[in-house]
């Protein structure tokens, strides 16, 4: 985020967990970030990790154990909430763990974004449903079940 012209993370770059991950998602996941190729400057980053189930969190481990000889030239982000940081994977890499606060203002932070997500000819698109021709967003209501 330090030029606008920066990309979004790419597809490949995110793994979203929950709990109904799959150690072979995971599995997938590592082996593109830890094993060796002409994969350029990417991050990898893993959302949610502290939500995979036991096991899953277990597998991960090990393969991550296993794949990390292969390269110290990799870069693994592992973000989880604070409040399960007692749960496997953030216990397992407790060693490497940098509590965040964002850097930017909220405001720079949105403008990138809006950068990014921001659909140029809206014409025929359905970002001319959101504000400012948005190609995302959120709908969100205080009370629940109400058509969103």
């Amino acid at each position: 985020m330090n030029s606008p012209d920066q990309p979004l993370p790419a597809f490949d770059e995110v793994l979203l967990c929950t709990p109904q991950t799959t150690a072979e998602q995971v599995g997938l996941f590592l082996r593109r970030c830890l094993i060796p190729c002409s994969r350029g400057e990417k991050i990898y980053t893993m959302l949610y990790a502290d939500e995979l189930s036991y096991d899953v969190s277990c597998r991960a481990e090990e393969l991550f154990q296993h794949l990390q000889h292969h390269s110290s030239a990799y870069r693994l982000i592992i973000l989880c909430d604070c409040e399960r940081e007692h749960s496997y994977i953030p216990s397992v890499f407790s060693q490497y763990k940098v509590h965040m606060i964002p850097q930017r203002p909220l405001a720079e932070i949105q403008q990138y974004l809006q950068h990014h997500y921001r659909v140029v000819k809206p014409l025929g698109s359905a970002a001319s449903v959101f504000k400012d021709n948005m190609c995302v967003g959120i709908v969100s209501s205080k009370r629940a079940g109400v058509g969103k």
